[in-house]
């Protein structure tokens, strides 16, 4: 039987198949949650220098010097200021990483993250 083919046809994805019952198809739609995401905040104090704030907010956050500047400028006249925003594992672990340097260093940095 050479050259011979059987008469079944493949759909190329089971998404394309037809029907043959008859029963009508339905698309079901997903419902997609937007992600909540975190503020990691920085809180002023009266120890912790600007030049560590500016710092660390280079070093963690990858900020340029001048945005640096401009959220520890925040800080101090507001008494907080935003460093980003971030998914909850993300930010928790950003001010886990930030508050812990800060202590090895002497430093009474207060670092939070709450919902958006």
């Amino acid at each position: 039987m050479r050259g011979a083919t059987l008469g079944v046809r493949m759909a190329s994805s089971p998404d394309k198949r037809e029907d043959q019952d008859g029963e009508v198809a339905t698309k079901q739609e997903r419902k997609v949650e937007k992600v909540r995401r975190y503020k990691v905040l920085f809180h002023n104090d009266d120890y912790t220098t600007m030049e560590f704030v500016v710092m660390v907010l280079m070093k963690f956050f990858h900020k340029s010097e001048t945005e640096a500047t401009h959220i520890m400028l925040s800080i101090h006249h507001r008494g907080f200021g935003v460093a980003g925003l971030y998914t909850r594992d993300v930010a928790e672990t950003k001010v886990e990483q930030v508050t812990s340097y800060a202590r090895e260093r002497g430093m009474p940095l207060r670092v939070t993250a709450e919902p958006e």
